[in-house]
């Protein structure tokens, strides 16, 4: 698949094939939502914790006697109908991770890379470099190169000239720096387009070559 290669400026400037095992490889709907569905629950803390009725305090007594006194008998006042008491059939720490092959996330991620070239969402850039660190200039760039959309940019290295890069768009909303490294599937479909710099062609073809 052929593609356009384009300054900051948006211009056009050369055009670069892109690796068809990595961008033309089979859209797998399902694997992809597998992928997605593990990565939001790998990141799920799962610390949520109520305190039962053998962890409250108090209540080591019985608040009256058992019969006489013509109210419902009760063994404590730490029970659950009661206030201050222990819950009942509530949540305990756990872990929510999924496992998941590696080959199998690779496949997603080349599956959805499959999917923004097939929409003509990925943008290659013949170098992504500005002067200082500047949000406005961040997003004055990116109204040239994408508009209104928003956009994934898939950067090398954390270099002097790429720390500039991710400084100056950490504060705009509808932009978001990722490492090539740290390529996930819940950020190449929750992004419009993805920009990337001819650099990392090279380095998805070694990361997600079969």
């Amino acid at each position: 698949m052929k593609v356009d290669v384009v300054n900051m400026e948006g211009k056009k400037v050369s055009t670069v094939e892109l690796p068809s095992a990595i961008f033309e490889a089979p859209i797998n709907v399902d694997l992809m939502h597998q992928a997605f569905v593990r990565q939001l629950a790998n990141a799920r803390l799962g610390t949520h914790k109520t305190k039962g009725r053998s962890e409250v305090a108090g209540g080591g007594r019985k608040p009256w006697r058992q019969k006489g006194t013509g109210r419902a008998r009760q063994g404590s006042i730490r029970s659950a109908q009661w206030v201050g008491g222990g819950k009942v059939h509530t949540p305990k720490p756990r872990d929510y991770s999924q496992a998941m092959p590696k080959k199998m996330r690779q496949a997603a991620i080349r599956s959805a890379l499959s999917a923004k070239a097939a929409e003509n969402e990925v943008l290659v850039l013949e170098a992504l470099e500005l002067a200082e660190i500047k949000t406005r200039l961040m997003a004055q760039a990116l109204d040239r190169l994408v508009g209104d959309s928003s956009a994934l940019i898939v950067i090398p290295e954390k270099s002097e000239d790429y720390q500039r890069v991710i400084l100056s768009t950490n504060n705009l909303p509808d932009a978001k720096t990722v490492l090539v490294n740290y390529l996930n599937i819940r950020d190449v479909l929750g992004y419009e387009r993805l920009i990337i710099p001819l650099p990392v062609i090279a380095q998805l073809e070694t990361m997600l070559a079969n």
